[in-house]
């Protein structure tokens, strides 16, 4: 199955509520004829744009190939979180890579925050940044985990932004009695994603950078001077980015053996007016500790934007009926509030849920699989990507350095082992386990 067409119409945004409050960019051109140029970029999410806008930068000739539209995948249809760290924790990342590498990764995670402001801050991007992202625990077990995590940080890492809050205090911000507790992080935000992902291509233009929209690519050959073959075009080029995440289907199989697309959904309820304040009584974003995690924030004219919900099938389930479940047993006061915007989209994960840093052929490298954390990593790798192109490779290869085993069962059972096991985990969900 092709995701780039199983839930989509060619080139359009799908139908929702970023779509809708989206600033205005007239397409770019179709790929038509050759091209030539140093790096070429297949895909422009924020790995790509970010790649794009640091490589022009650079003096280079970029040029960037879309199947739709600029931010069509994940970078335009997300929840707009913008974490801290890794997406594993510092606890597994000093066992797997080491304290020093460890540390390193930790300062890698939070320049990509600082990347993330400064980027809309300096290219005055249409996108608001809004501080503090909570992180709701289910159980007292999850809350002091979670305490004694923060103090990890603050002792090993310098990291002091973390407000723990106990059950009555995080009720008085979330206005859910399903948690027992939690904390904020005030180190971290929440954007408009859609707008953030235009906002890194006008950048990227405006300092050179060439994108060329609604032109699928169907062959990447690696070699001294790479292809990038789409339906009526090439591009010839000294080195490809392969920026595609959870869309880049099979045009690399080392690439497809790690990293597998996954879906995800989001709805949008009518403006709450004065019921928003009983929802969060601060603009932050949430998301909390199931496995299959839910995640929410407060829109800037008040719609509550809730992500979550189970589905294991390619083709977009009933995304209301999938997403309302648990929204309502997080806010059980909002059964009566209409739904006006439901989306889903395509992510991508890997095995050990780290970002894959890979040379996929010669004069090839790829990055993706951020799992759900890619704000702010997708941003930095495209940064990471473009120092390796320019030739200085050294946080790059760090990245490729961690542990990134292949998914059970190859590329054609990947899935139904993949669904096998959310099932179990969705289980002990409910279970409470």
């Amino acid at each position: 199955m092709n995701l780039l067409h199983a839930n989509d119409r060619t080139g359009k945004y799908p139908p929702s509520y970023y779509a809708a409050t989206r600033t205005d960019l007239p397409p770019f051109p179709e790929l038509r004829g050759e091209v030539r140029a140093d790096v070429c970029i297949v895909g422009a999410g924020y790995t790509g744009l970010s790649a794009a806008l640091h490589l022009a930068q650079r003096g280079y000739d970029v040029v960037v190939v879309e199947a739709h539209r600029v931010g069509f995948g994940a970078s335009g249809r997300n929840g707009g979180q913008v974490g801290s760290g890794q997406r594993q924790d510092q606890v597994w990342l000093e066992k797997a890579a080491g304290k020093e590498n460890a540390h390193r990764l930790w300062d890698m995670a939070e320049e990509a925050k600082a990347l993330v402001r400064g980027l809309i801050d300096s290219h005055a991007m249409p996108v608001k940044w809004h501080p503090g992202v909570g992180h709701a625990c289910w159980t007292t077990g999850e809350v002091t985990h979670t305490r004694h995590y923060a103090e990890k940080l603050a002792r090993d890492y310098g990291y002091t932004q973390l407000e723990q809050l106990d059950r009555d205090g995080f009720r008085a911000v979330v206005g859910s009695p399903a948690y027992q507790g939690g904390e904020v992080d005030w180190g971290a935000g929440h954007v408009h994603p859609l707008n953030y992902a235009i906002g890194l291509a006008q950048a990227a233009t405006a300092v050179g950078a060439r994108i060329y929209e609604r032109s699928e690519v169907h062959e990447v050959v690696p070699g001294a001077t790479p292809i990038v073959r789409s339906g009526h075009g090439r591009v010839l080029a000294k080195q490809v980015l392969l920026a595609g995440n959870g869309y880049l289907g099979n045009l690399s199989r080392p690439v497809a053996a790690r990293v597998m697309p996954i879906n995800n959904f989001i709805i949008a309820t009518e403006p709450l007016g004065d019921r928003a304040a009983a929802v969060l009584s601060k603009p932050i974003a949430v998301c909390d500790t199931k496995f299959v995690v839910n995640y929410w924030r407060l829109s800037e004219d008040n719609r509550l934007l809730f992500g979550g919900g189970e589905s294991y099938g390619y083709k977009f389930p009933d995304i209301i009926k999938t997403v309302r479940k648990p929204m309502l047993e997080v806010y059980p006061q909002l059964a009566e509030a209409r739904i006006d915007y439901a989306w889903g989209g395509t992510l991508a994960i890997t095995v050990n849920r780290m970002p894959c840093f890979t040379r996929a052929g010669l004069n090839v490298l790829s990055t993706s699989g951020y799992s759900g954390h890619g704000v702010a990593m997708a941003t930095l790798a495209g940064k990471v990507m473009a120092e390796a192109a320019a030739g200085t490779a050294e946080r790059f290869d760090l990245m490729a350095s961690l542990p990134q085993p292949r998914f059970p069962g190859g590329v054609a059972f990947r899935w139904p082992l993949l669904a096998m096991a959310m099932t179990w985990y969705s289980m002990r969900d409910r279970l409470g386990v």
